[in-house]
């Protein structure tokens, strides 16, 4: 397995025995994603898209220069529609397989807009995941942090918004690969500025919604710690899903005790969460910010952390270093 390594300081490629090369182009550049695209490989950079036609050997922009791409997903009936999300938040569309981009401005004067923030910030919210309906192509999904679930039916022209359990702090959605409208959200503590909500009360953690976004569950009753961001989904049975969970947002090796953070995983044989954690890792000093199916290995995870390592963690809660002594880990993807 080789892997494409993200990081807050450009892209990575590592052979399958973890001897890793810088790649070109995206020096010093921070990365939240990377995929497939076309026969390319798509970046999700601090500035735009970036494009690679060498398994990750060399990139070039390509389009959206001035935004932070958090998310980048694909038509389910045309390969060559793609759509974007970016911080400040919005929806970008590409009808030729990303070369070129289009905002789609609905999306800006969507109900509840005017309240997307970023706690402590002046940007308008991140726009960090989304989700096209593989069986209605005009059915998305956008997950804004802070602002929500927004959905729509019909291509962008109009837009709802849910916040399950009252909970607007949206990081990942990912949808089941066979059960139409299961899927599963990460969520966190922001809330738009002036809430009255006392931290204490917020609920953080994993929902899942069972009728594809309209309405929402939630699976994290007597979970520790409660602020989960990174979130995957297995395309082989049993789909398990995997998620990294913190005691806070900015929880980090740096603080005493370390992060606190811990891997967790739940799969279609059982609807409860247990810990991938082996004993070095139950719980980690050190934050996970990328977590990802390990292609070889069913239910198997590839795990980043802040401290530039990238573990391969098999079902069995077995840890295993891939690469290490890079930058903060935040996104991957393996080329199988």
């Amino acid at each position: 397995m080789d892997l494409v390594i993200g990081t807050a300081q450009g892209i990575f490629v590592a052979d399958r025995h973890g001897h890793v090369k810088a790649a070109a182009g995206v020096e010093q550049r921070n990365l939240r994603h990377l995929s497939r695209s076309n026969g390319d490989l798509l970046a999700g950079t601090d500035d735009g898209v970036a494009r690679s036609s060498d398994q990750g050997v060399s990139w070039k922009p390509s389009g959206i220069p001035g935004y932070f791409v958090w998310d980048v997903a694909a038509a389910p009936d045309d390969p060559h529609t793609l759509y974007a999300v970016t911080e400040p938040a919005a929806l970008f569309r590409s009808s030729d397989g990303g070369r070129s981009w289009v905002e789609m401005t609905s999306f800006r004067q969507a109900p509840g807009a005017a309240e997307w923030c970023l706690p402590r910030t002046t940007i308008a919210g991140r726009a960090r995941t989304i989700i096209v309906d593989r069986n209605q192509p005009a059915h998305m999904l956008v997950g804004i942090e802070v602002g929500g679930v927004y959905e729509t039916h019909d291509a962008g022209a109009s837009w709802r918004f849910t916040r399950p359990g009252g909970n607007p702090d949206i990081h990942v959605i990912v949808a089941h690969p066979q059960r139409t409208g299961l899927l599963f959200t990460s969520t966190g503590f922001g809330r738009p500025e002036g809430t009255q909500e006392p931290m204490e009360k917020r609920i953080a953690g994993v929902f899942s919604s069972a009728d594809g976004g309209a309405t929402w569950d939630y699976t994290w009753q007597g979970m520790r710690p409660p602020y989960t961001r990174p979130l995957c989904i297995d395309p082989r049975p049993p789909y398990a899903v995997t998620v990294a969970s913190a005691p806070v947002a900015f929880s980090s090796i740096r603080d005493e005790g370390g992060a606190q953070a811990v891997i967790y995983q739940r799969d279609d044989t059982r609807n409860t969460w247990r810990s991938l954690g082996d004993a070095a890792h139950s719980p980690s000093a050190a934050n996970f910010h990328a977590v990802a199916p390990d292609p070889e290995v069913t239910s198997g995870v590839l795990v980043g952390t802040e401290t530039g390592e990238v573990w391969r963690v098999s079902p069995d809660a077995k840890w295993t270093l891939f690469t290490a002594d890079l930058p903060m880990v935040q996104a991957l993807l393996p080329l199988e």
